[in-house]
């Protein structure tokens, strides 16, 4: 007998892609984190997963979701976050001291042996911390429960020489645009692309694979055209990013920043995020004024950084697809 709504016999679409054993490695893991937060006295916080506000990154699309009106107002609606950030940031500000939270995380469009459209993400931030003191403690956490030697650091200005053969601060476009044509094959295609893209291009295609194979890697200094929600600072002359990324045998695990105070700043960043959306036929995203009224009435000095606990996972058990730590992927969820 078939049931009434169930699919044909034979249909195993219904099952998940991870193994019992991989979903134990996961609440391990779980296990793992909490413990290490709780020795260290950070406090977990909760924060909503639909927001009133998305984000103005150009790299990251949200995912609106729209509610019927209730009293005229539609109360569901907004956007499912990309990040904990903003509302972690406006607990800060309050007074919560150092915080941290385990979240589902959603990014429009993302998908692939790395990318799921709704993931786990690990976010932290520390009053008092720079982003030197706050490296040390993701090595402690990652090293930790993976294993792995300690992490080395390189500058992002050394780990493109070394492995695109280019200086990114000193580099023209037109060499940069030359470089990047070897990958995307299209000459229109290459001289279409912004200095930041290309950049991105060649980190993406020529860095980030080799990086973190005998031990894990910092990369950081990023320039300050990259600096999102970070502080900046002079280098050698040339303005970088108080930003870090941690790399595992090829796979970036953490984003990180010394953070940025200044909500005059802060907004300027917006605005420009969303000049450049706009340029590329991106749709134009609201600022959220409440993150930045708290960003004014006071965000202690402190460093933040948000990691794949997905990514974490596969690391742990040698997967090669992120199909095989999650439950139940997009395409089956």
């Amino acid at each position: 007998m078939v049931l009434r709504g169930s699919r044909e016999p034979g249909d195993r679409s219904w099952c998940p892609t991870a193994t019992r054993e991989m979903l134990e490695s996961r609440a391990r893991q779980s296990g793992w984190v909490r413990g290490f937060f709780a020795d260290r006295g950070v406090l977990e916080v909760e924060t909503p997963v639909l927001g009133q506000c998305g984000v103005t990154d150009v790299n990251i699309d949200s995912v609106q979701a729209r509610a019927l009106p209730v009293a005229d107002q539609a109360v569901g609606s907004g956007w499912l976050q990309t990040s904990p950030e903003y509302h972690m940031k406006r607990l800060l500000a309050s007074g919560s001291g150092s915080i941290f939270q385990v979240s589902r995380v959603f990014r429009n469009g993302e998908r692939g042996a790395r990318h799921n459209p709704e993931f786990s993400l690990l976010e932290w931030y520390r009053p008092g911390f720079d982003d030197r003191q706050l490296m040390a403690e993701v090595a402690e956490l990652v090293c930790g429960w993976l294993g792995a030697p300690p992490p080395e650091t390189l500058s992002y200005r050394d780990a493109m020489l070394r492995h695109a053969g280019v200086d990114p601060f000193t580099v023209s476009l037109s060499a940069l645009r030359s470089t990047c044509l070897g990958i995307v094959g299209d000459e229109a295609t290459a001289e279409g692309l912004s200095r930041d893209e290309c950049l991105d291009l060649l980190m993406g295609v020529r860095v980030e694979p080799e990086l973190g194979h005998r031990s894990p890697v910092f990369i950081c200094h990023y320039p300050a055209s990259q600096a999102a929600l970070a502080r900046t600072t002079l280098v050698d002359g040339h303005e970088v990013a108080h930003r870090f990324e941690l790399y595992v045998k090829g796979v970036e695990l953490c984003n990180g920043f010394w953070e940025l105070t200044d909500p005059s700043e802060q907004r300027r960043r917006f605005e420009q995020d969303n000049a450049r959306r706009l340029a590329l036929g991106k749709p134009e995203m609201p600022v959220d004024e409440r993150f930045l009224a708290a960003l004014a009435a006071g965000l202690p000095d402190c460093s933040g950084v948000a990691l794949g606990l997905d990514r974490l996972l596969m690391l742990k058990q040698g997967a090669d697809d992120i199909r095989q730590v999650l439950a139940f992927p997009a395409e089956l969820a």
